[in-house]
């Protein structure tokens, strides 16, 4: 009997050392830890968009002051939407942002590794490329602003066509989600209320139009 009852916990423990187990963006499998990879933003290709962006800016007369990047090479989870400050040259403020879900589930976060973008009507994805954010206007989202957004280039001129708008939801998170991604909408950059109670102001402010540029 008692070599019996030896056997069984033998059993019990080697099924226990086995057994996988996360710990945090670790997992834990066979004794071995795998550290899951943060994706972080490219600051030396940001500092080149930006310049970048400047000189357009300065060629369009739009503000010269900011502008808004969002790399969409970045995974949903962390941050990817940026206020560039032209005049220190850096970034200023960074907040998560939502794309579209395309052919995926609603408000999920189905595509936060690989979106897919498109500047047709009835798609549902983002489109990539410069936007000129527009007039100010009540949305039926988040804080209820919303801007319009004029897209600069073939890839996204439907913008309008689409109802594509800057605005806030109440689903995105002030926080960085990753591993998770953030809740996937109709094609539209969406950020957190918070983000966009700091953002609105600014844009508001400026006497030239801002530019939003979108890309991968």
């Amino acid at each position: 009997m008692r070599i019996f009852h030896l056997f069984l916990l033998i059993i019990i423990f080697s099924s226990c050392i086995n057994e996988p187990k996360k710990a945090g963006d670790k997992v834990v499998s066979e004794n071995k830890i795998t550290e899951v990879e943060r994706p972080e933003l490219d600051l030396i290709k940001t500092k080149k968009k930006a310049e970048e962006a400047l000189k357009f800016c300065k060629s369009k007369k739009m503000n010269t002051d900011f502008c808004i990047l969002i790399d969409m090479t970045l995974h949903s989870g962390v941050n990817r939407f940026i206020i560039w400050d032209f005049k220190e040259n850096k970034i200023s403020k960074k907040y998560l942002v939502g794309h579209g879900c395309g052919t995926n589930s609603w408000s999920r976060d189905e595509s936060k590794e690989n979106p897919k973008f498109s500047n047709e009507d009835g798609s549902h994805l983002s489109a990539l490329g410069k936007y000129k954010l527009g007039e100010r206007g009540r949305s039926d989202w988040g804080i209820n602003v919303k801007y319009l957004m004029h897209g600069l280039e073939e890839t996204n001129n439907n913008a309008l066509k689409r109802f594509i708008v800057f605005h806030s939801w109440n689903l995105m998170s002030d926080k960085e989600a990753f591993p998770n991604g953030s809740p996937e909408g109709w094609g539209c950059p969406t950020i957190s209320n918070n983000a966009m109670r700091a953002i609105d102001p600014m844009i508001q402010k400026s006497g030239k139009p801002v530019l939003m540029w979108i890309y991968n």
